[in-house]
């Protein structure tokens, strides 16, 4: 479907349905924020602060107290705890622990035998390797708890990430297995239709809970994406899917995500959630305080107000200009479709082109489809094929002709459901 490049509107909030409404964000009751310390006072105790933080790797580490094993051949460091764990466990599994034991040892030719002189280990924490460590040395009885209901998630995803990142290919392997089975048996209703999802809450206040379970999603995006593990990426768009329609968080958890690690498949319906839901503004200062990225003001009327990058707002506002676009098109041209060949033998073909143009034109500017928004495409689409079904046997359209002329409103919402995300693309970006 061709999409005009839409032009840069430069607004500080935007919200689109049902009508456009530009608001000026300084003129409205304040969000719910982070104050920005602006005083002497307060820029003192700041630096004060800042020059107390002891660099990690300066502190003096601390042993483990489960994996620093008295018989252990080997010390790791990792941040500022001291592990000491057995080679031949490492170098299982064609890990790349095998090959590094085998290279050169730097400077100290001790290395990793003592604590004075531990194998450094970057980028992960203590407790992800901790976690890690458990899956390499707890007993069969002890794994079996991740096939229970007592099955620790943040466990499993730092196990599987771990694994990944050193190359433990089964460890890696049985670890995303588990976790797949985790979802399946704890957001069940996810896949029977149930909207009330247990895992994870859709209460639209920033409550812990939310907060925990939206910092596990993105966990597990990031981990599928790591990992390419396409079942865990389809689970969690699912998921995704659910959660929207719940919680502008999720909305706006979504939108970020299909960003960060270019999801098509959740990219423009996220974005048409928010575009739908919410008034959306720029981080910037008011009344002294910064409104940062992600923060949402409830409201008790009216949509909600969220906090988005200038390029999500770009996106927004292309994706309002896009669609509303795109319905002033299909207002006034119906969706076409090849007559049946019964038709033209029987009845007059321009009769029944024109019963069916005329129902389009009619129910095109009926009360339900003009209640939407001008760029609610897909909403005004599904009010015009329950108006069809209502339509009954008073027309002058061949039987044959009404079906095709439905299956084409219904290829048009599929096809525009496909295109979403290109329409939520900014002005450069095709």
């Amino acid at each position: 479907m061709e999409s005009p490049v839409a032009p840069f509107i430069p607004v500080q909030e935007f919200s689109p349905e049902p009508d456009m409404v530009i608001e000026d964000q300084r003129a409205q009751s304040p969000m719910r924020k982070r104050a920005r310390h602006t005083s002497s006072n307060d820029l003192t105790a700041s630096e004060s602060d800042c020059s107390l933080v002891i660099p990690e790797e300066s502190k003096v580490p601390v042993r483990d107290d489960t994996y620093y094993m008295a018989d252990g051949s080997c010390v790791l460091r990792v941040q500022n705890t001291l592990f000491k764990v057995h080679r031949t466990i490492l170098s299982k599994d064609q890990s790349s622990f095998g090959p590094m034991f085998t290279l050169p040892q730097g400077e100290f030719t001790e290395e990793g035998m003592s604590d004075d002189y531990p194998i450094v280990m970057q980028g992960d924490t203590a407790e992800e390797f901790r976690h890690f460590l458990w899956a390499l040395y707890a007993l069969p009885s002890e794994l079996l708890i991740v096939r229970s209901p007592k099955a620790d998630l943040s466990r499993l995803i730092d196990i599987a990430k771990v694994s990944s990142k050193y190359s433990f290919k089964s460890t890696e392997t049985w670890a995303l297995d588990a976790i797949q089975e985790y979802l399946e048996r704890n957001t069940s209703p996810l896949f029977n239709d149930n909207p009330l999802i247990r895992m994870f809450p859709t209460i639209s206040t920033r409550s812990s809970a939310l907060l925990e379970s939206e910092g596990q999603i993105a966990r597990l995006i990031r981990l599928a994406q790591m990992c390419s593990h396409s079942r865990l990426m389809d689970t969690m768009i699912q998921l995704l899917h659910k959660l929207m329609s719940g919680s502008l968080h999720y909305s706006y958890l979504a939108m970020t995500l299909a960003d960060e690690f270019d999801i098509r498949d959740l990219r423009g319906a996220a974005y048409l959630e928010v575009m739908q839901t919410s008034v959306f503004v720029c981080p910037g200062d008011s009344n002294g305080h910064t409104y940062v990225e992600g923060d949402i003001q409830e409201t008790s009327e009216g949509p909600q107000r969220l906090v988005v990058s200038p390029v999500q707002q770009l996106r927004l506002l292309s994706g309002y200009h896009r669609l509303s676009k795109a319905w002033d098109r299909l207002r006034s041209v119906p969706p076409q479709f090849d007559h049946a060949p019964s038709c033209g033998a029987t009845w007059h073909q321009h009769g029944c082109t024109q019963s069916w143009t005329d129902f389009w034109k009619e129910k095109t500017k009926s009360e339900g489809v003009l209640s939407l928004g001008s760029a609610n495409v897909l909403g005004r689409l599904g009010i015009i094929i329950k108006e069809f079904d209502k339509w009954g046997s008073a027309t002058y359209m061949h039987h044959d002709c009404k079906s095709a002329a439905r299956r084409s409103i219904h290829d048009k919402v599929k096809q525009i459901q496909e295109a979403l995300p290109d329409y939520f693309t900014g002005g450069g970006e095709h």
